[in-house]
């Protein structure tokens, strides 16, 4: 049923391996919580199941149930997030790492101090909102479970005022974590946080209000104060916690964050650097392509910062022979030594040659695919036409084509049309919107003649919103300009400045 439910795609194997995967991942977390509830209790262990067995128990089926539980929400709801291994890792990492932090703090320090926004501020800049939100409830039961059944006594008071805290932290973290650009407001969101957590801890700890001190020596309103300190250092190390991790995150998954991904487009960052200063006619072209990707990804919808890294590093493969691409060239053009068809050859080349090179750079995959896709099947007019000029028979185009594979997303898309239209209307000296929008619209009228969308769900309205925002964008940059008058500047001897016409 849940197979002929999700189509073709998701096969009896993809179900099979996810489960596998989601049953291994639940052995480890067991095992966890397993070893944090019984760490001082291995000498008496039998003596230990044999009083509390059926606590234990409890919990082994309550974690269970999470993450069965956990299974069929991405099953009916981001089923991507478990088609891979990668990514079931992720998400049970963070969540082994939130609870060994989470009860290791609870018992050597406090409950109330711990990172309780770590998990959501996680999966929120790793994966998403929705996933966050989910797995911000999944973590704070799952540490509410521990509580209750660590400390039976905990179970009227502090267990319950822990999860609620977990809980609405955690949330706020995400509802403001989309604002937070930059790491420094990451810390801020923390400060933020903190407010809830102690307005919490003040209402439910203010039950203990009686006179005379508490079981630990302090007044009840030192107690309070002091379990609000706790509150503060919970919110502001979920913060110090998620920069810390997150790094390590971003490489051994591979995860593409804001952050990550304004490292990856920095003028510095190790390939683009290598473009400026090995093929820094390419490395202008690509900036210029970014500028175009950025408004027409605006213009549908699609992810802007994604547009830009890929349109920067979508010609990185011109390293292997920048001084064969016209924009590298000065008067003399390597081209006219060569065949065609071997220079056909070298041209083709670089989209093969950039996904190659930004895979063996553990860069994210979709800048790769971009890369290799951004050409697609078209061929290359100027070869084959010098071809046709030096032979009497015929030729097969395809000899003179890329080898695709044809864009396979709206981004990729986006860039092979930003890339040729900047070319196009750069060649043909367009100036005037109407020329802009003849030379933007052969483009994209060529691609759909030769079926280069075929296998990419954009549509007409999107090609046209796409048309518009590229003629508005090119229209900016390549517009009429005055003709300045030849003047020629003299000061006379009187320390004054005139000007004549030459």
């Amino acid at each position: 049923m849940i197979v002929k439910e999700f189509g073709k795609e998701w096969t009896k194997q993809h179900v099979l391996k996810s489960v596998l995967l989601f049953f291994m991942h639940f052995l480890i977390l067991t095992l966890i919580v397993g070893v944090l509830l019984l760490w001082d209790k291995f000498n008496g262990f039998t003596a230990e199941m044999r009083l509390n067995g059926a606590r234990y128990l409890y919990a082994l089926f309550c974690l269970f149930l999470l993450t069965v539980i956990m299974y069929f929400y991405f099953l009916f709801e981001n089923r991507e997030m478990i088609s891979s291994g990668r990514n079931i890792a992720l998400l049970f990492t963070i969540l082994d790492l939130y609870v060994i932090v989470a009860c290791l703090v609870g018992s050597k320090l406090d409950v109330y101090a711990r990172p309780v926004a770590l998990v959501a501020l996680l999966i929120y800049v790793l994966v998403d909102r929705r996933s966050a939100i989910f797995m911000n409830i999944m973590s704070a039961l799952v540490v509410f479970i521990i509580d209750t059944v660590a400390d039976v006594n905990m179970l009227n008071q502090t267990a319950y005022s822990s999860l609620m805290i977990a809980f609405s932290a955690g949330m706020l973290a995400i509802f403001f974590a989309g604002k937070a650009r930059t790491r420094f407001r990451v810390v801020l969101i923390g400060l933020f946080v903190v407010l809830p957590i102690d307005m919490i801890v003040f209402l439910l700890e203010i039950s203990l209000f009686v006179s005379g001190p508490t079981v630990t020596g302090l007044s009840v309103w030192q107690e309070i104060l002091l379990n609000m300190g706790y509150g503060l250092f919970g919110g502001v190390s979920s913060t110090i916690l998620f920069l810390a991790f997150l790094p390590l995150f971003e490489v051994i998954f591979n995860c593409l964050t804001v952050y990550r991904l304004r490292e990856l487009t920095s003028s510095d960052a190790k390939i683009l650097k290598k473009l400026k200063e090995e093929a820094p006619g390419t490395y202008n072209h690509s900036t210029m392509v970014a500028t175009l990707a950025e408004a027409c990804a605006a213009a549908i919808g699609e992810n802007v910062d994604h547009a830009r890294a890929a349109a920067l590093y979508h010609d990185v493969g011109k390293l292997h022979y920048p001084e064969h691409f016209t924009e590298n060239q000065g008067e003399y053009n390597l081209h006219d030594e060569l065949t065609p068809e071997l220079s056909a050859d070298i041209i083709r080349s670089h989209a093969k040659d950039g996904y190659t090179l930004i895979k063996a750079h553990h860069l994210p995959d979709f800048l790769a695919d971009i890369a290799i896709q951004h050409h697609g099947t078209l061929p290359i007019r100027y070869f084959y036409a010098k071809a046709l000029k030096l032979t009497d028979g015929e030729l097969n185009i395809e000899d003179f084509s890329y080898l695709g594979p044809k864009p396979q997303t709206k981004l990729a898309a986006i860039i092979m049309i930003a890339d040729a239209s900047e070319a196009a209307v750069r060649a043909v000296n367009a100036r005037s919107p109407e020329e802009t929008e003849r030379a933007i619209r052969k483009v994209i009228e060529e691609r759909m003649d030769l079926e280069q969308f075929a296998e990419c769900d954009i549509t007409m309205a999107d090609l046209t919103k796409i048309r518009l925002a590229l003629v508005n964008a090119l229209t900016g940059v390549y517009h009429h300009r005055v003709q300045y008058p030849n003047i020629k500047y003299k000061r006379s001897a009187d320390g004054t400045t005139k000007g004549e016409n030459v």
